[in-house]
């Protein structure tokens, strides 16, 4: 396997260099150079498989010979330590709980899946390599665990300064060691702005080996599309025998990595017809799909924070999946839907889900929930939400919504105790520069 730049004027690359470079040379980036779709047999074959024989069968395909089966199925084991169930939470509405792994998130999957090849990847003897991520609210915290205490690597997370909440904050705020929490006093797009400066910076990237651990890297990208066969393939079997254009799968999304995994595995023979990518106000792509016009802006806050991007990055991803051809335009509605919902509509969608069904959404899963809604109510069919965040991670919300305080996993009840370590610098490159070299020293 081997893998391009979205603007094309760099040199392919093996699964290593394009995991350790994250952007590409030229600032696209990277995409697989080829995809060749599972046969239907080896597609039937998953439906009822453990997680970690799932992810072992598309991991051979998309990390290619670098990575021995004989070396990648304990990594995944490893990686994949905890419950991925399929819910159903009403008649024709499934819901994925990606929100069981350590800091209660989707993010947790693809986050430890990639330390592990990095760590894979990074050679003895080389110098310590800075991991540099920017979040909107749960990235931060899984790299942050992905990557705390591994031998090799350093991390430092830049945040948005009070646009997180408490409970997704503490997460990597306290962790210390190798993990450093920086708040940066601007949005999550001044935060991305500032790690493509740092990426793009040739005299920083001589003194330091640097990585991306945002879903800029293609190593964040391709676990996800894991899941997407895991849901598949714990559907009913009444379900799962159904015309493949009668499924729908929701995505909430905000920088888009999530949607664009998808879309990876709709190539590679995932028997779904279209996906939704619901957002909140941040409707950059919604609006795209309907006119034609790609238009970033500045991001919105919402209560779906983690979603909270007016200028998404992965998107150059999947305009690059639907470049060929005679209108790409037409063929990425064919496949997608856009749709958009504001806070109200969030919260209204989490109060009568708990109402009706008894089940608690956060609110980026309700923007899912309701994106779903309004496709089936269009279309017809089943429809599987992607749940991104486990609703304790936002208790102010869910009370305000929903009148009712989730309970604490153990996780969030650990770090709310501990002592939080935060640096804070301006929305400036010149700080973040003499914070990274300070790091060095």
């Amino acid at each position: 396997m081997r893998f391009v730049s979205t603007k094309g004027r760099a040199p392919s690359a093996t699964l290593s260099e394009a995991l350790l470079e994250g952007p590409a040379p030229d600032g696209g980036l990277y995409v697989p150079e080829r995809l060749d779709a599972l046969a239907d047999a080896e597609v039937s074959a998953l439906r009822g498989q453990p997680f970690t024989v799932i992810a072992l069968s598309l991991g051979r395909r998309l990390f290619g010979a670098e990575v021995s089966v004989e070396e990648l199925a304990p990594l995944l084991e490893a990686a994949l330590d905890f419950p991925v169930p399929l819910v159903e939470i009403e008649p024709g509405v499934y819901c994925l709980e990606l929100f069981h792994g350590p800091t209660l998130a989707f993010k947790d999957i693809a986050a430890r899946v990639m330390a592990r090849l990095l760590s894979r990847f990074v050679s003895a003897g080389r110098p310590t390599t800075t991991v540099l991520v920017a979040t909107s609210g749960d990235t931060g915290s899984a790299v942050a665990h992905a990557f705390s205490g591994l031998p090799g690597f350093r991390v430092c997370v830049l945040y948005p300064r009070g646009l997180v909440t408490e409970a997704q904050r503490r997460l990597f705020t306290t962790l210390g060691g190798n993990v450093t929490a920086v708040a940066v006093d601007g949005t999550f797009d001044d935060c991305q702005r500032l790690a493509r400066r740092a990426f793009a910076d040739p005299d920083l990237r001589r003194c330091r080996p640097l990585a991306s651990a945002n879903s800029i890297n293609i190593g964040r990208l391709l676990p996800q599309v894991f899941y997407y066969f895991h849901a598949w393939a714990q559907l009913p079997d009444a379900v799962a025998g159904v015309r493949r254009a009668d499924r729908v799968v929701s995505t909430p999304s905000g920088n888009f990595g999530n949607l664009t995994a998808g879309l990876l595995a709709k190539r590679l023979g995932l028997p779904v017809s279209r996906f939704v990518a619901a957002t909140n106000l941040n409707d950059v792509v919604p609006r795209y799909l309907r006119t034609g016009r790609l238009r970033p802006r500045t991001s919105t806050a919402t209560i779906s924070n983690a979603m909270d991007v007016g200028d998404p990055s992965n998107f150059a991803r999947i305009l690059h999946l639907y470049s060929g051809g005679d209108d790409p335009l037409a063929a990425l509605r064919r496949d997608v839907a856009g749709h958009a919902f504001d806070d109200p509509a969030t919260r209204a969608a989490m109060r009568d889900v708990y109402e009706r069904r008894g089940y608690l959404l956060d609110a980026h899963t309700a923007v899912g929930y309701l994106g779903l809604k309004a496709e089936l109510e269009a279309r017809g069919g089943t429809g599987i939400v992607l749940a991104t965040a486990h609703p304790a991670k936002f208790v102010d919300v869910v009370r305000d919504a929903v009148g009712i305080e989730p309970s604490a996993p153990p996780a969030l009840t650990r770090s709310a105790t501990l002592t939080e370590r935060i640096v804070t610098i301006p929305d400036e490159y010149a700080a973040l520069r003499d914070l990274l070299d300070g790091m060095r020293q």
